[in-house]
């Protein structure tokens, strides 16, 4: 589905949505294919339950976002650094 159809569906409510096709532009993520995973009473809600699936399946593309919203902005941030669990300790 896209976001214009779901905005339609869904008008003035909190969503957690997927991105089951995407694609980068410059500095935005672009979500050319999108499922609608829950539909959330607030957006605190919206947020636990973004939470709970992203801990579930960390490999897939999940976002938290409201329909008021025209367009979906979803900047896209460079890692700098490395994460703590995916370090590998230096052997002397």
């Amino acid at each position: 589905m896209r976001w214009m159809n779901i905005r339609k569906t869904y008008p003035n409510q909190w969503l957690v949505i997927e991105a089951v096709k995407a694609h980068s532009g410059k500095t935005k993520r672009l979500l050319d294919k999108i499922a609608v995973m829950e539909t959330c009473s607030d957006g605190t809600n919206a947020l636990q339950k973004y939470r709970r699936l992203h801990q579930q399946h960390p490999e897939r593309e999940f976002y938290f976002v409201h329909t008021s919203r025209k367009q979906l902005n979803i900047q896209e941030r460079q890692w700098l650094g490395i994460r703590r669990g995916h370090a590998v300790a230096a052997q002397r």
